[in-house]
């Protein structure tokens, strides 16, 4: 086995479990499809109860990033309240790309609910 390319299954697994803990979300919101890549620049997240109000929002947040080489969404099923999400990176592991995805749109969430109770405020006036 090439250490370098290649990681024991139950060793992948446990890293993903570990990196999935370190997301700023509840482990039990997000888990990663089977599949990921050994050296983790390669996953499917899966999102329950979202839709593509998040999922385009954070696809496209996400490809921002310049390390990161593809991401997608997709709703695997109309009757089922979840979301994937697909990231491709290099120099860097999916998880991180998807916790700083989640970051910076949670900092233009907050711009701009900032900027729309300023605005309230200033019509009432």
């Amino acid at each position: 086995m090439d250490s370098d390319h290649e990681m024991d299954v139950d060793a992948v697994d446990e890293t993903k479990r570990s990196y999935i803990a370190l997301l700023s979300v509840p482990t039990d919101k997000i888990t990663v499809v089977p599949g990921a890549s050994s050296d983790l620049t390669s996953m499917t997240f899966s999102i329950k109860d979202e839709d593509h109000t998040l999922g385009n929002s954070l696809r496209w947040m996400i490809m921002q990033n310049p390390r990161v080489d593809f991401c997608g969404y997709s709703i695997p099923h109309p009757s089922e309240a979840k979301l994937h999400i697909r990231i491709q990176t290099h120099s860097t592991s999916a998880v991180r790309a998807m916790q700083e995805g989640i970051d910076d749109l949670n900092s233009v969430c907050g711009l701009v609910k900032a900027k729309f109770l300023n605005r309230v405020a200033e019509m009432k006036n």
